[in-house]
């Protein structure tokens, strides 16, 4: 069987892109987290890193577009109509810290594709493919929970490409991880970008951003101040804000 892991030709079921926040407002405990923000990604291949200081809402920003929380007001929408549980496998999303079953590397891919309704029999030659292509082929029969950090984030990554969906929100990746295993997901992620596969990340490595976004979108105090390309962006960003953050000063 030939597969690839970051193929992206899925005729067969309906996209979700664009992914549209429209007057996006979130709160927590009375306080205002997202506040009045309208956005739209997924219309063109590549990155959409977001970036901005902690506290800024972009993880729950995420949260709230991949329809893993509700809006307190305005609306998500997944190519111009609500979310739904049926489309659900065409939006990915990696966590800070990785998320892994109790059960072996390989098992953790099968257990994907089979909620993605893969047949049964395909199910162990695709995982065994993607971890391949992830080299972590050394490491399929092992319980996923007994790998290195590193080790579950990439398997974490493997999982969100496995079932080749039209996005994937990547929130802090590699905050937690070493050098070395930030470059394997990196490399990971910029093979799937070349091959048309469309992110949106969120960073606190202003090198990473620069490595990797196609656009930037910063945020600050739940509001979205401004969007651009990469280049544009970190040649000369619009906002004050986004300039202290770029300079790495500490912003209000």
């Amino acid at each position: 069987m030939q597969y690839a892991l970051i193929q992206r030709d899925r005729p067969d079921r309906p996209s979700v892109l664009p992914v549209t926040g429209k007057s996006l407002v979130y709160r927590r405990d009375k306080r205002t987290i997202i506040d009045n923000v309208d956005i739209e990604i997924g219309l063109s291949p590549g990155i959409v890193v977001v970036l901005g200081p902690n506290g800024a809402g972009k993880s729950v920003l995420f949260r709230l577009l991949a329809g893993l929380l509700a809006p307190d007001g305005g609306s998500v929408s997944w190519a111009g109509m609500p979310p739904n549980r049926a489309r659900a496998h065409n939006i990915g999303f990696v966590f800070q810290r990785p998320v892994t079953l109790r059960r072996s590397a390989i098992a953790n891919v099968e257990y994907v594709l089979a909620a993605a309704r893969v047949p049964r029999m395909d199910r162990a030659p695709i995982a065994r493919e993607a971890l391949e292509q992830a080299r972590l082929s050394e490491i399929a029969t092992s319980p996923a929970r007994s790998l290195s950090g590193g080790e579950q984030q990439r398997l974490a990554l493997v999982r969100a490409l496995v079932t080749r969906p039209d996005i994937v929100f990547l929130d802090e990746p590699t905050s937690n991880l070493d050098p070395g295993s930030t470059a394997a997901i990196e490399c990971l992620v910029r093979r799937a970008r070349d091959a048309g596969m469309r992110f949106a990340l969120v960073t606190q490595d202003i090198g990473q951003a620069r490595r990797l976004a196609t656009d930037v979108i910063f945020m600050h105090r739940g509001r979205l101040l401004e969007r651009s390309s990469g280049e544009s962006f970190f040649r000369a960003p619009r906002t004050p804000e986004a300039a202290a953050h770029l300079e790495g000063k500490i912003v209000f």
